[in-house]
């Protein structure tokens, strides 16, 4: 690394700040750029259609020559499930821990980009050179195994991103927080300290994963029948505690569900996951076994339509049916805005028969991320000139300010930020003011950005009052109508039940058009913007809404 106290600083969110999910923070270190994850987040409600959501990477297509590494702190879908998308647009090297490499390359092998990114494994005592910075690692504690934050140290002082993370004083794996890393680098200086804020709002300390493990084996012996376990795929702490109380009390496990299968395959393969041999069966094989000795291990812990568990519940699934006298396992909570789709699911659980444990009644998930006191710890072991709080929504985001406030951090030295923000960093002096292009880009099936606010706008209004489509056609020399107008209804009104309605529609549309074509010459667009805004004002005065009018005018 270069020492020069000269050394220009930038530090941005281009995702991960005022929302959940889509995690990516760049440092940029006078003319070298360092992304930090790469994630995605699912689409809210009002996103009509759209499958994943990612970030705008606009800025760094701009500065594509100068976008020196993405390095990865853990494997979890909102900070890697972007990648493919992301590596289609930037050529740069991938640095990241061996099971979330892994995970990666499962991704990249599926959009065909496997053999054209170059992917480098690092560990949490990693040190990578380049020109203007050096980058190191420290270990930190999730709900994934080989999850690190990521350091880079500048002539300032070092630029710390924490990822995901909690301090867990029984990890299952017993790999803890790399405390007295941390506290290093809390005493070598740190300028800026970018932290996880997703529990912020939450007092005191994060359970431990071991006392999950306990409840979950309680649960698994006291079952008469099958037990149904619904958990995150990439939660493998917690996979693992499934494997083990299912041995414990002599149960054979089948694992369901495209995501989980992979996940299963992947951490196997690479030791994270440790399955005694002979323990695992095929689906096809559950009927082969007493309903004591079968353990389903499967997806849809939110509740998602088209995920294993709920086909199960609607006895839609080719394989596994809930029955009377199963034990459903849903281990882990809803994430923000998946609440009523969980509840849902739940309910449907229990009407087949079911019985269901879920978070809250039974210890049976606890979060990854730490609480306000650990929140504090991390806080007071880095000691950061300056502070941002990331990685959650906005209410979060403010909490986490306030834990630093009551820590010791002056006000003028923590900033809430906005995707896109710029905070630049001067001999050692924070400057606000710059900003750079962030938002969304969605994704729709194939198509990637296409879909923006005007779609989006027209979906929600179709999803509201449906659609009229009116078809004329018209001979422009002789000036009248040769056919129609013809009234379609999708979403707005049944026809056959609101034929008064439509004839009196039409015969407002057809005196409209009449009138025009005598009074000037036709002009297409005017014409169709008469007949929106009659047409609109009369349904409206009748049924008070707003269906999209749709308007084609064929000419002969």
């Amino acid at each position: 690394m270069r020492e020069t106290e000269s050394q220009s600083i930038k530090v941005f969110a281009l995702g991960g700040v005022g929302e959940i999910g889509k995690n990516m923070y760049v440092v940029e270190v006078d003319s070298d750029i360092f992304v930090v994850d790469a994630g995605l987040m699912f689409p809210e409600d009002e996103m009509f259609g759209i499958d994943i959501v990612i970030p705008d990477i606009t800025y760094l297509e701009e500065n594509k020559d100068r976008v020196r590494a993405l390095f990865l702190t853990h494997g979890h879908e909102d900070h890697i499930g972007g990648i493919s998308y992301i590596l289609r647009k930037l050529s740069v090297p991938v640095y990241g821990t061996r099971l979330t490499l892994g995970l990666v390359e499962d991704k990249l092998s599926e959009a065909g980009l496997l053999g054209r990114v170059t992917l480098k494994t690092i560990d949490a005592n990693s040190i990578i050179e380049f020109n203007h910075a050096t980058v190191s690692f420290f270990r930190t504690t999730h709900s994934i195994p080989d999850a690190v934050g990521v350091c880079v140290h500048t002539s300032q002082g070092a630029v710390v991103y924490t990822g995901d993370f909690k301090f867990d004083q029984t990890p299952v794996d017993r790999y803890g927080s790399d405390m007295g890393k941390m506290a290093q680098l809390g005493n070598e200086g740190v300028l800026c300290l970018l932290s996880d804020s997703t529990n912020a709002e939450r007092p005191g300390f994060t359970g431990s994963e071991k006392a999950v493990g306990v409840e979950i084996s309680k649960v698994v012996y006291s079952a008469e029948g099958r037990v149904i376990v619904a958990s995150f795929a990439s939660n493998v702490h917690r996979l693992q505690q499934v494997f083990d109380a299912s041995y414990e009390h002599g149960r054979k496990v089948a694992v369901v569900g495209r995501s989980m299968v992979k996940v299963v395959d992947i951490a196997r393969n690479l030791g994270y996951l440790h399955i005694p041999d002979g323990m695992l069966i095929s689906p096809q094989d559950i009927e082969n076994y007493p309903e004591r000795q079968i353990t389903v291990l499967t997806t849809g812990s939110q509740g998602e339509p088209m995920a294993a568990l709920s086909r199960m519940a609607k006895n839609a699934h080719k394989q596994v049916t809930i029955r009377k006298g199963d034990t459903v396992i849903i281990a882990a909570s809803p994430i923000p805005g998946n609440e009523t789709s969980v509840s849902k699911t739940i309910d449907l659980l229990f009407r087949a028969g079911a019985n269901v444990v879920y978070y809250g009644e039974k210890k049976i998930h606890v979060s990854g991320h730490g609480s306000q006191e650990e929140l504090k710890l991390m806080l007071n072991l880095m000691r950061p000139k300056y502070f941002l709080p990331v990685h959650g929504e906005f209410r979060m985001q403010k909490a986490h300010a306030r834990l630093a406030q009551d820590v010791g951090i002056d006000r003028d030295r923590i900033f809430i930020v906005e995707k896109g923000d710029v905070i630049g960093f001067r001999d050692g002096i924070a400057q606000t003011g710059t900003r750079v292009q962030a938002g969304n880009i969605l994704i729709d099936g194939l198509g990637v950005g296409d879909v923006g606010n005007i779609v989006l706008r027209d979906r929600k209004l179709l999803s509201q009052d449906g659609i009229l489509v009116v078809v004329i056609t018209l001979s422009k020399e002789a000036k009248r109508i040769i056919s129609g107008p013809e009234i379609i209804s999708r979403g707005f009104v049944y026809v056959r039940e609101s034929e008064q309605l439509i004839d009196h529609s039409t015969k407002l549309v057809r005196e409209i058009v009449e009138q025009s074509i005598k009074e000037y010459s036709i002009e297409w667009s005017t014409l169709k913007q008469s007949v929106r805004d009659a047409l609109g004002q009369f349904l409206f005065e009748k049924t008070k809404r707003r269906p999209m009018i749709l308007p084609i005018i064929m000419e002969v």
